[in-house]
């Protein structure tokens, strides 16, 4: 095998896999009606949440939306609170910017983009009240844990968008993975796990709603582990 060239760069973990599939003309009515109001883009940099939101309120940021159920029933439940949903796969934005639409909801914001980059190039540091990751792509074969997103890196870069006093909420029905992410935040000076060390979190009344991740996880015979550590 001929090896690689020195100067070839190495390449980036994205958060993401596109399976994009086909999206419906009720999807793509969410990008032409409402992306003017509800839709950010990395290319206008820094987000200001005021000037965004119009107010200024506690702001949580979920990664990987998917079909929005979670940050839809957050934002319903808690008009005190505003909302930043991350959803690289374009279908599913546009099913969440039409229930963001219909239902008026003027505390959400959408990024189409990777939650990584969003994270380094628009939240600004210490400006978070809560991150939430439920149910992250769990990549179960070995050869390709290195792609989960759940890393040192991650848990760092989180820790410097959170405020102190901020959360970061993670559920996931594969226990190798939450093996893993106890592991990895547990490692990370900046936080205190909330269930105290080496514990998992009983599943927060209201937090979250019953996703078809969770159902799936219970068809399937598997748990549901949520941890909840706390920015120092």
């Amino acid at each position: 095998m001929n090896d690689l060239p020195t100067d070839r760069p190495l390449r980036t973990v994205r958060s993401f896999v596109r399976r994009q599939g086909r999206t419906t003309p009720s999807q793509e009515k969410g990008f032409t009606q409402y992306s003017a109001d509800f839709l950010l883009s990395i290319a206008n940099g820094s987000l200001d949440f005021a000037a965004t939101f119009g107010r200024t309120a506690p702001v949580v940021l979920e990664i990987g939306i998917g079909n929005g159920d979670t940050l839809l029933h957050l934002a319903e439940g808690n008009p005190d609170r505003d909302y930043i949903g991350i959803e690289v796969h374009r279908p599913g934005v546009g099913r969440v910017l039409v229930e963001i639409g219909q239902r008026s909801l003027p505390n959400v914001r959408l990024f189409a983009e990777d939650a990584i980059d969003v994270l380094k190039q628009c939240i600004p540091d210490a400006s978070l009240d809560g991150v939430l990751l439920f149910f992250p792509d769990p990549w179960h074969k070995k050869k390709h844990h290195k792609r989960r997103i759940v890393q040192a890196s991650f848990a760092a870069l989180v820790g410097s968008k959170l405020k102190r006093g901020g959360y970061l909420h993670m559920a996931t029905d594969w226990e190798h993975y939450a093996e893993q992410m106890m592991e990895v935040m547990s490692a990370e000076s900046g936080f205190c796990n909330q269930a105290g060390a080496g514990a998992f979190s009983a599943r927060p009344e209201g937090s979250r709603p019953f996703t078809r991740f969770e159902k799936r996880g219970e068809r399937l015979g598997h748990g549901v582990w949520d941890l909840i550590f706390e920015k120092l």
